[in-house]
This record gives structure tokens, sequence and C-alpha cells, in this order.
């Protein structure tokens, strides 16, 4: 048996430091297996006790009979759980799963203990969940092996999706908030601090699960980015989609970076364009989690989505709420208004029909009012039953249990309120395929150039081999070379990071003297921190862009392209791609970036040279194969006239080792 048939479908099952007393947390587990009607073998674990609520207990597990458990849910305190992951693993336990805090999260000691145990489980063959988990729960098999509260209810419902969540509490929600809708799961689990299963493997395992038709996560973070996105990829091999929860929307406690790139490149939007790459949906409301499912189920992402939609109503109030929310998305919404013909099979089916077919639309969207709630078989059923090339979802306007049930058995999504409507709608029109990967070949000649950058002459030379044009060049303002000028005078410092801010920058200056007297101030205000200085003809472009590179903590390498100079912090007006991209995702990009709008081609203006600029991106997300390259920046870039190319103004390379 593989750990994850062990773990998601076991037959038996230890509850190591079960209870005897019911009203304990440790007595849930066995309560709730029961309750919910487990059917395989179950042995709680009690040094003290020859009976654990009215079944037989054990010593240990090694006492347990029958050979090796598939799941040991491990209930004792965090000072018990290293002696008993060695206990489990001695015996042959193909999984467990540990409750406890009080690991990682605790600090030093705690991630001291979290490293023990997961070895112990490693020495012997047993894959662990948590600490800090909350279990796992299979509806079709009757496994409810968890000790969450959720789970006193009566009966839980079956469906055809399944949830891992890193929050344990988060899983009970998600169950009563499905079940008021119709709702049910597959599979539910609490993955805790991730210690050894991630999230990634577990969604993976999910993949091959046949009782598993989509994929919710909910996530505080991603700590195997690697292998979420690879068990995405097989998600939409499979035709399963993912769909993400993830907290961090907010820059509260973000960690900047030394480059501008850092701070614009924040955490949440670097995940967001993880999230995008690896054809994961993010949705922005825990409502939209549970509700787009149906919407997403038999169908793959749309191609070149229009971003507009069909809206019939049988209130006028309503659909103005949901047409308001998918305006603020960005989204074009028609709206029919059907309230005098009512909400009959007859007249809505045909409406609906009607907004399916169109041509310049990507769904329809049913809006339904009060006879949702008090006609419910004949408020849904011109939805449940109407045709066309289009997808279908519903908002439903007032409180319709019934509706929403009708529409949950039909497989159409249903929302309760028009803010997940326009979420979803803007979930569904943003999923993408998992992205093709460019190359991005390891070049020893390269890494020796990144080894040596140490100043702003060795970033412009490692730019420089990947592609991005360099015309500036050493000088000695007392003996200056031939110079076209005016020229930009700026000196070399491995210590001034943003030297227009430090004054170590001098523009259009004229002549020889004037170079001399520019290098003699700066000299006087820098002193030590200069080592040489740098000259290049001043340019004139159309625009100005700041690239960076920077290898996100979280979810890896990610390029970023924005509107540059000294207030790209403050305009914040940038793109976020997974690195390395190929030219046409760069020239995706350009057309993202707002401040671009008149290079290109905006109201007749002068067009800047896009192609030159997508090449610089591409070429910089490059750097993606050199892991001692932690951040890189080029800002500004400036943006010549079409066919003129791109002029690198100032560049900056931090080496993983800096930032260590």
């Amino acid at each position: 048996m593989s750990w994850s048939e062990a773990l998601l479908n076991p037959r038996r099952i230890a509850l190591i430091g079960a209870s005897s007393d019911a009203k304990r947390l440790t007595a849930r587990a066995q309560i709730y297996l029961r309750r919910h009607g487990f059917d395989g073998d179950l042995f709680p674990v009690n040094p003290r006790a020859d009976t654990v609520l009215g079944e037989p207990a054990f010593p240990s597990l090694e006492a347990v009979p029958g050979g090796p458990v598939d799941l040991a849910y491990i209930l004792v305190g965090t000072q018990h759980v290293e002696s008993s992951v060695e206990a489990c693993a001695a015996a042959g336990a193909r999984s467990a799963c540990i409750l406890a805090d009080g690991f990682a999260e605790a600090g030093p000691a705690g991630r001291a203990l979290q490293d023990r145990v997961v070895a112990a489980a490693r020495a012997g063959g047993l894959r662990l969940l948590g600490p800090n988990s909350m279990g796992v729960i299979n509806v079709p098999s009757r496994t409810a092996c968890s000790v969450n509260a959720a789970l006193a209810a009566e009966k839980l419902l079956p469906g055809r999706w399944s949830l891992v969540s890193q929050s344990g509490s988060v899983m009970g929600t998600l169950v009563s908030r499905a079940e008021a809708r119709g709702l049910g799961f597959a599979k539910l689990i609490g993955t805790g601090n991730e210690a050894d299963l991630t999230a990634g493997e577990l969604a993976a395992a999910l993949v091959d699960d046949p009782e598993t038709d989509a994929i919710l996560l909910f996530l505080e973070t991603i700590r195997d980015p690697e292998r979420l996105e690879e068990a995405a990829r097989r998600a939409h091999a499979a035709g399963k989609p993912v769909i993400a929860y993830k907290l961090g929307r907010s820059e509260m406690g973000a960690q900047l970076a030394a480059t501008h790139t850092g701070a614009l490149a924040g955490a949440d939007a670097a995940v967001d364009a993880f999230l995008r790459a690896a054809g994961i949906i993010r949705v922005d409301m825990l409502e939209t989690l549970l509700e787009l499912p149906p919407l997403l189920l038999g169908r793959r992402p749309p191609e070149a989505p229009k971003r507009a939609v069909e809206v019939v109503t049988t209130t006028g109030g309503g659909g103005a709420m949901v047409v308001d929310r998918l305006g603020l998305a960005g989204i074009a919404a028609h709206m029919k208004d059907v309230t005098l013909a009512g909400a009959s099979r007859a007249s809505m089916g045909a409406a609906i029909a009607e907004a399916r077919s169109a041509p310049d639309a990507d769904l329809a969207i049913a809006v339904v009012g009060s006879s949702a709630q008090f006609q419910p078989h004949e408020a849904v059923a011109g939805v449940t039953t109407s045709t066309g090339a289009l997808p279908v979802c519903a908002f439903l306007v007032p409180q319709a249990d019934v509706s929403l049930r009708l529409m949950a058995e039909a497989g159409i999504a249903a929302f309760r309120t028009p803010e997940a409507c326009a979420d979803a709608v803007r979930a569904y029109l943003d999923w993408r395929a998992p992205r093709a990967v460019p190359d991005a070949p390891h070049d020893p000649a390269l890494a020796a150039l990144i080894e040596a950058a140490l100043d702003e002459p060795g970033a412009r030379a490692v730019f420089a081999a990947l592609g991005v044009p360099n015309s500036a060049m050493a000088v000695d303002p007392d003996d200056p070379p031939p110079l076209t000028y005016p020229v930009a005078l700026k000196a070399v410092s491995a210590e001034i990071a943003h030297k227009t801010e430090s004054g170590a920058v001098a523009l259009n200056v004229a002549d020889a003297a004037a170079l001399r007297a520019a290098a003699t101030d700066m000299r006087v205000r820098l002193g030590g921190q200069i080592t040489g200085f740098i000259a290049q003809p001043m340019a004139k472009g159309l625009s100005e862009a700041i690239l960076g590179y920077r290898r996100d903590p979280v979810v890896g390498p990610m390029v970023a392209l924005g509107a540059g100079g000294v207030l790209a912090e403050i305009t914040r007006d940038v793109v976020l791609r997974v690195a390395p991209v190929s030219e046409a995702e760069a020239r995706e990009m350009i057309e993202e970036v707002r401040a671009f709008a008149a290079i290109r081609g905006y109201r007749n203006l002068p067009r800047g040279d896009l192609s030159a600029l997508a090449s610089a991106v591409a070429a910089v997300s490059r750097l993606v194969a050199y892991r001692e390259v932690s951040e890189a920046e080029i800002n500004p870039l400036i943006v010549l006239l079409e066919g003129q190319g791109v002029v690198m103004a100032d560049a900056l390379i931090a080496r993983a080792e800096r930032h260590a």
C-alpha cells in the first residue's frame, strides 16, 4: 500500500494517546470515526487504560495485533511526539499524523525538535502529516480521522472535490458552509506545518484519486513550490481544476529587498504570478472557493477571453449589483432584464439560451430574485435545463437554500452574493493552462562574470552578455577619452546601491571640464566609497522602464517589468512573471504595464522599440539558471523609438551570499 492510500483511505488506524474522557480533545478522533461509520480496524493506544470509550485499548503500538497500521494519529503532547514517531517507524506504520503544536512555529528549539521527528520518520520509511494537523477526512469511505469540532454533525455530505488546507479550523468551516449549499467533499486534509508531506504532494495524490474531480487549496504560505506546480500541471492534464484561496494579499510584514524590484515585487504579487503560471485558479473570497468548482468542471481555460458576459435577470437591482462588481474587475456586462416576464421555466430558459449563444461573450449569468426563495423548482428550471455554447452560472439574490441545492444537483455554479459571483467570473476568465517553460541554459562564462559583478560595471557586463546593450565605458575624469557629449557621469561603488539618491550621478555633462568638476564634487562628498567612474552618452527616449529579476523566498525566480526611474516605487505600475519568460510572454507583460500605453502607439503617438524591450525582458529572465543571483535590476531601461533599441542607464546585481 502506498503512503497516499494509507493516509487517505486507511483501513487500520491507531490513535496514539486516545483519551477515555469523552470531553477531551484527544477523544474526538475516536468519537468521530465511529459516529461517521468507519468500519475498518481501530486501535486506541493508551498505556493507562484497558478500554477507551468502550473499545479495547493497547498499551503500545507494538501491542496492536495484525501487523502494521496504515495510519497512526498521534494525539500525545509535544514532549512525547518524538518517541511516538520512533515507535510508529519501528512498528512499520505507513503514515502518521501529528496533532500537537510547539514545533517549527515555536522558535529554534521547536524547529530542532521538528527536524528530529522528521529524521526519525524518514529513517523508518514513515510519511508524516503535520505537526499542527487536524487530520484527514475521507467522506465516501466514512473515515473521519480528525478532531475538528465540525464533525460533531450527524452526517457529512459526499462530494466530488477535495480540500487541502493549511488551517485545520478552516476544514470545519468549509464543511459547514458547503453543507448549507447542498455541497460536499470527497477528501479533506489538514497539512499543518508540512514538516514532511506538503500541500503539493497531497494535491498530487488527489490528482490520482478517482473520487476527486477538483482540488481546493487553502494556503497560508507555499512551502514547496516545485511540487505544487508539478501537481497543478498533472491536474490540468487530468482535467481536474485546482483552485486556491491564499492569505497574504496585504503587504503588512513584507520584507523588501535591496533593489527597487524587491519593493515592487511584493510577496503576494509573486505568489499571484506563480499560481497563474502553474494553471492554479486563485480566488479572492472564501465563498468563491466553494462555489466556483461547478463552473470549471469539464471545461478547459478559456482561449482569448473577451472579458465580457451576458446577464439575464428577473430583478433589476440584483442584476445591477452583479454588473457593478464585474465592472470593478474590468469585465464588460450586457444585461437583459426579464422582470416583467417572470422567472418561469419558459421565459427564463429562452432568455438564458439566447445569452449562451452570444458571439461576443464568454459566459452567461442568471440573476434570480424572490422566486428563487418561494418557487425554487420553477425559478431555477430555466437555468438548469438551458442549452448553449457558453457556460452558465447564477446569482440568487435572496437566501434560497432549496434553489442552491437544486443548482448543485444540476452542476450549475450558484452564488449567494454578487461579490462572490463577480470574483468567480473574474477567476474563470483569468484561468490559464500551465505555461510552457522556455529554456534557460547555464553558461560557465556568464557565471564567471556574475562572480565578478561587485559593482555597476560588473553588472553591466553580465547584462551585456545576456544580450542587453551597454553603452557605458570606464573613464578617468582627469584624462578622459574622446566622448560624445553630453554624457552621464556615474561613480563606481560596490557600497552604493541607488546612486541617484546618493548624489553619485551627474547628468548632461557638457564637456571634459564639466566632467572633471563633477567627478571632483563626488570625490569630496563620497570619498572612499568611490572606486572609479563610468560615462555614457545621454539618451532621450520615449519611456523609462524598470526591469528586474528576483529569487522570491517563497515561490522562486521572478522577472518584473514596470514604469521605471526614480518614481518606480511610487507609481508601482509593475507586472510579474515566473522566470524564465519567452519574448512572447515578455510582450504580454509590456501590454499590461499601464504607463507603456503611450509607447504602444496610443492615439498615434510615436511607438517605442517594444521588440527590443521584450528581448531585454526575456534576456534578464534567463538569470534563473544562476542560483548565485538573488536579485538583479536595470533602472531605468530607456526605451527609444521603434527600431532604435533600448539603453541601460543603471544596473545592479546582488549575489545570494550577500543576502545570507
